[in-house]
């Protein structure tokens, strides 16, 4: 499989599983998406934060070398990532529109990934202050890992709730693949 085709899938589902636990989420209350989980993040809504958060960072950096068709402009209105306990939503009201316009930044971006593009080195430093060179492909893919990680945190604390988030099979979510 080309690697554009791959992001552009992992893309896809990114969006569609963000908008169908973002459904799940908008049936409970704001108790309960804000009490403690006794988990690795606070509350759902930390979750959220978080998963954001490693997005605009990983948008940020890219677009700060302007990679993958991505420039300051591309991310003009959207917060600044800083460190990973950011809140940029309090609320779902707040939270949904961000999302919905990261997860569109991110398929437009993948666009841009050819190749060529995914075989360059990339240099950026982390928010522990290393500095890091890693092939813009590796870099994207982790963009990805980080997403389905901490959303599968949020699904187990979503199922603990009793709750159907439905199926989650990348075949289900995205049955056209990485089709243009």
């Amino acid at each position: 499989m080309e690697l554009q085709s791959n992001f552009r899938m992992m893309a896809r589902y990114n969006q569609r599983i963000n908008q169908q636990l973002l459904a799940v989420c908008g049936t409970l209350t704001r108790e309960q998406l804000t009490e403690d989980t006794h988990s690795f993040f606070p509350s759902i809504l930390d979750y959220w934060n978080h998963i954001l958060f490693g997005d605009l960072i990983m948008l940020q950096r890219l677009a700060a070398s302007g990679v993958a068709g991505l420039n300051a402009s591309s991310l003009e209105g959207l917060p600044v990532s800083k460190g990973i306990h950011d809140t940029f939503a309090t609320d779902l009201k707040t939270l949904i529109p961000l999302r919905q316009r990261v997860d569109n930044i991110i398929l437009d971006m993948v666009e841009n990934l050819t190749n060529d593009v995914t075989s360059l080195p990339f240099h950026y430093t982390n928010t522990e202050g290393v500095k890091l060179t890693k092939l813009v492909g590796e870099y994207c893919q982790h963009l990805f890992n980080h997403q389905a990680h901490h959303r599968g945190q949020l699904t187990c604390l979503l199922s603990l709730r009793g709750l159907d988030y439905g199926c989650m099979d990348l075949p289900i979510v995205v049955p056209e693949g990485g089709a243009v």
